[in-house]
């Protein structure tokens, strides 16, 4: 499943964000690509180890944990470090597929869902879709600022070439308290469903309570 989202950073966030990416220092983003996707990674990531670094990690991080769509769609149980990237002209990320697990130790974490959010517009740039392969089809993807791209990291996936301007994005793993993404898929549905319920029924109704019980039910016989 390919869940864009939108407004996960709102206008005062993004100008904040801003401010701290003009202040960062970057590296070569091939310092964190796994064997074979070094091979195929050309673009820059912030340091995020100092004061401005962390404080711009923890902002995003703090965001992309409390949407509640994301929430409802991966039910994270762990994410990973996150990474903010930087690509200019010429640069790109080749076909590959995410390593299954992120870190070590007790910071491991399996990679059920990837993200990307969008942190420059996408007419900031030429280029640098988000080309995701899966089942015989492949998703072309460049989202407005703000917004952000879940999708499976068992997926092969690449961003292709920006030839003009820079394409500057935040990216991350997130291994859910479901496992199976059909699980998962179940359990948003039925989340969505229990929103759009809870416009014309009282939480104590019948419908809600059994919609409530059957979701908690679903989370026992799914969780890991």
């Amino acid at each position: 499943m390919y869940l864009p989202i939108g407004g996960v950073l709102d206008e005062e966030q993004l100008s904040e964000v801003e401010r701290l990416l003009g202040t960062v220092a970057w590296r070569d983003g091939k310092e964190t690509a796994g064997r074979v996707a070094k091979q195929v990674k050309i673009n820059t990531q912030a340091d995020l180890t100092n004061r401005t670094g962390v404080k711009l990690r923890d902002m995003l991080r703090e965001a992309i944990l409390k949407h509640p769509v994301l929430r409802a769609a991966a039910w994270p149980k762990l994410m990973s470090k996150i990474l903010v990237s930087k690509t200019g002209p010429g640069g790109g990320y080749g076909m590959h597929v995410d390593n299954a697990f992120m870190g070590s130790g007790n910071n491991r974490v399996r990679t059920d869902l990837s993200f990307t959010l969008f942190l420059s517009d996408e007419t900031d740039y030429d280029g640098g879709e988000l080309l995701i392969e899966q089942a015989g089809t492949s998703q072309s993807l460049k989202l407005p600022k703000g917004a952000l791209i879940l999708y499976p990291s068992t997926s092969l996936h690449e961003v292709q070439p920006v030839t003009s301007g820079e394409r500057i994005v935040c990216v991350g793993w997130i291994e859910s308290l479901f496992a199976r993404p059909d699980d998962r898929e179940m359990l948003f549905d039925l989340e969505n469903l229990r929103a759009s319920l809870s416009a014309r029924h009282n939480a104590q109704s019948v419908e809600m309570l059994t919609l409530a019980k059957t979701i908690a039910n679903l989370q026992r016989r799914f969780s890991t």
